[in-house]
């Protein structure tokens, strides 16, 4: 038992998590968790997901090197979203970016308006 027991998990055992920079309050990424991630992620401080594509529980950072360790957790009022903030290693979005919505839509187009902090190949070791 505990606060993972008072959640409201969407049919498939999921629900949306949003991160969050805790000093800047720079929304980083929006990613799903399971119960056993909650868990994992209270347990440890560290950030842990549900891939939907890989259908399996990761650990953020855990092939980047690219972490986030938890600052605070804040529950929507219908208990079916999170929101974390939390201290960014490195970059949260797997392109290299330090946010994951490094794109915006400015007269009719998507632009890139964030900064590469990291060279995705390198880092998980890729070829395009």
């Amino acid at each position: 038992m505990g606060f993972s027991e008072d959640l409201k998990f969407d049919d498939k055992g999921l629900l949306s998590a949003i991160v969050q920079d805790h000093e800047t309050n720079e929304i980083l990424m929006l990613a799903f968790m399971n119960k056993e991630a909650v868990e994992k992620t209270i347990e440890t401080h560290k950030m842990h997901y549900w891939s939907r594509s890989r259908q399996k529980l990761w650990l953020k950072g855990e092939s980047s090197g690219h972490v986030q360790s938890v600052k605070s957790i804040a529950i929507d009022c219908d208990q079916d979203a999170l929101l974390f903030k939390v201290e960014q290693k490195g970059g949260a979005c797997h392109e290299g970016y330090r946010s994951c919505f490094f794109r915006k839509l400015e007269d009719g187009e998507l632009k890139i308006v964030g900064d590469k902090v990291f060279d995705k190949k390198a880092v998980y070791k890729q070829s395009e």
